[in-house]
């Protein structure tokens, strides 16, 4: 039996989507997309001329949801099925969007660029515990006109998992499925075989900007996944409670998704965010804080009790170094995660509120994703009896340790325990003098460069290789970048 964890019950659950609903009425929401005002329109929404905000009853909601789909799955570049959006499946990507990178030996937060991504990217794609990369940190050393696809583009290069994605503008959300239908062979593929999804974002409180809703609409008509990221800020941009919170995730959640099944019903979308709580001594969001996991976990009950595929932003920290405060934040939360049943669950190797990424937290985060792995696993039934039967033999009884010279237990030990990598230390103290005394973040240190010295580049088509870097360099030169940055490994034609 898979362990859930649960904050609400079904009288909450329809007491949220009850206000939610009275929400889109009064005050309603504000929508500054020309196409998605019209859809509304035409399905019988009032829109206010003057200020956009669009009252939507509760009928043409519960009629777009009947449409979208309970289930679907993400593809890696070989066209297997590796990612499955709904149900209780859990998975894990790295947190995404980052605007800077950590370096280990000096602790500096350093602005990321070209090989940084790469970096990331190599690590995440040879951790198993990730099932999907992220466009994980932005490069700066590209025109801010190409950071979106420019970031899809360098992982299409050197990965082949699913992508969790994200445009930052509704040109560019065009280039971006483009270039993913490059390698799926063309955009009807792409639609029968998405190896992304789109992150989508709702600006709080209730408002959908003329580049959140055009990018719903471009990607339910291209077929491709969206994913919507409902912020709300409580107490800042959202009301102080963490209920209140979670009724206004729910509001704009429940209108994107009407935006997006009005421009094609039938198009997967996901219920996800990246709420927080706003510290009021600080000023900040804390992403580690439990009360934004909480609000994450109750909201991912409210899409599962409409049958939505789920997201959230979880295992991220406040803390700027790889330290115990890092990992009691994105351990904890992560756990939350699991154990809430959330489908895709985003923050992996986040530090500095998911502003700056770090591929050592990535090898780190990567030992707390197994063991959240394992305790979805439960309590297992491995024996016939649960345990007389390892007593049958006489020896056994009264002398201790004697269970290991028991068949049974070499043969199970491994199903019933997680057994982590190098990373986590389990010597005695004198085999970790020994091998120098060293703390997790060194040990992760470590690991990240053997990754890198025995990572090899996913062999790609060279044709729809050359094809993709010809499209990405056409759309440099339209931004005044004459070459790409040098790229590692690559030929340049």
């Amino acid at each position: 039996m898979q362990p859930k964890l649960s904050l609400l019950d079904n009288e909450l659950i329809a007491r949220i989507l009850d206000e939610a609903y009275q929400l889109l009425l009064k005050p309603g929401i504000k929508v500054q997309n020309e196409e998605a005002r019209r859809l509304l329109t035409e399905a019988g929404a009032q829109i206010d001329a003057e200020t956009n905000v669009a009252h939507i009853p509760a009928q043409i909601v519960k009629k777009a949801l009947e449409t979208v789909p309970r289930e679907f799955f993400l593809y890696d570049y070989d066209g297997n099925r590796k990612v499955q959006y709904g149900g209780d499946a859990v998975q894990f990507d790295p947190g995404s969007s980052g605007v800077a990178i950590l370096i280990p030996e000096t602790l500096e937060h350093k602005t990321a660029e070209t090989p940084d991504l790469i970096r990331v990217i190599k690590v995440a794609e040879s951790l198993p515990q990730y099932d999907a990369q992220s466009t994980a940190i932005t490069c700066h050393d590209v025109p801010k006109e190409l950071h979106d696809l420019y970031r899809l583009y360098l992982v299409m290069l050197f990965s082949k998992k699913p992508i969790v994605t994200g445009a930052f503008s509704n040109k560019t959300v065009e280039n971006m499925i483009d270039m993913l239908a490059i390698f799926a062979g063309g955009r009807e593929n792409l639609r029968k075989y998405p190896r992304a999804v789109f992150d989508a974002c709702p600006s709080p409180p209730l408002i959908w900007s003329n580049f959140g809703a055009g990018n719903l609409i471009a990607l339910a008509r291209a077929g491709v996944p969206a994913e919507i990221v409902s912020m709300p800020l409580a107490g800042a941009a959202a009301p102080v409670t963490l209920l209140g919170s979670v009724t206004q995730h729910a509001a704009e959640c429940l209108s994107g998704i009407t935006i997006h099944q009005l421009a094609h019903a039938g198009s997967p979308i996901v219920w996800g965010g990246a709420p927080s709580t706003f510290d009021m001594r600080k000023g900040g969001t804390p992403f580690g804080s439990v009360e934004t996991a909480m609000i994450d976990s109750s909201y991912a009950q409210v899409g599962k009790s409409l049958g939505i595929p789920t997201h959230a932003y979880l295992g991220a920290t406040e803390s700027k170094i790889l330290d115990m405060q890092a990992g009691l934040e994105s351990g904890i939360s992560a756990m939350i995660g699991a154990l809430s049943g959330i489908n895709m669950i985003s923050g992996g190797g986040m530090i500095d509120s998911l502003l700056c990424q770090s591929p050592e937290k990535l090898v780190i985060d990567a030992e707390g994703i197994a063991m959240a792995q394992r305790m979805l696993q439960g309590m297992m039934i491995q024996t016939e009896t649960l345990a007389t039967e390892f007593f049958d033999d006489p020896k056994i009884n009264f002398k201790g340790g004697d269970f290991l010279k028991q068949k049974i237990t070499m043969s199970l030990f491994k199903e019933e325990q997680h057994v982590p990598g190098n990373v986590v230390d389990r010597d005695s103290i004198r085999v970790w003098k020994e091998k120098g005394s060293l703390d997790m973040f060194a040990r992760a240190r470590t690991r990240v460069t053997e990754i890198l010295a025995e990572y090899k580049r996913p062999e790609l088509d060279p044709k729809k290789e050359a094809e993709l870097r010809e499209y990405v360099l056409k759309l440099a030169k339209e931004a005044g970048l004459e070459s790409l940055p040098v790229v590692e490994e690559l030929v340049v034609a």
